[in-house]
């Protein structure tokens, strides 16, 4: 016997804004992705046509998950992080880090912040860079 998961309307879930993951796809166009919603993807040959591809993808996977009485999962919103994590690192990699952190006149937890968030927006820039290079192929 199978048991229907108790849960809202099917127009809740549809109004809830899922966060959207898009990267260039190796052979070309861009792929777009909700990571909440488990095998929601689509492919587009533009940026724009990966998000309304995307958003598509998105009303179909929660009306069949509805229509077959599985759970739907919620957006994950910033109340499910801490912002605490702990890390095991060596010895010398630790000493290296507190001795940077000294030079700079910070806290080791500061200097690994601004470290961390100054690594991720180098990597955004590069995607930014590079989806202004392949848009302006086309």
């Amino acid at each position: 016997m199978e048991t229907l998961v108790e849960r809202k309307p099917l127009e809740y879930y549809l109004s809830l804004k899922y966060p959207v993951t898009i990267h260039a796809a190796h052979e070309g166009g861009y792929v777009a992705e909700i990571e909440d919603l488990p095998g929601c993807l689509a492919q587009g040959e533009t940026l724009d046509e990966a998000y309304e591809l995307i958003e598509e993808a998105r009303k179909m996977w929660l009306d069949v998950a509805y229509e077959e009485g599985l759970g739907i999962p919620e957006p994950r919103g910033e109340q499910e992080y801490s912002g605490k994590f702990f890390i095991r690192a060596p010895k010398s990699l630790h000493r290296s880090l507190d001795q940077m952190a000294k030079r700079e006149g910070v806290s080791l937890n500061q200097y690994l912040v601004t470290t961390l968030a100054r690594s991720i927006g180098m990597k955004e820039a590069q995607k930014s860079m590079t989806r202004k290079r392949d848009a302006s192929k086309n």
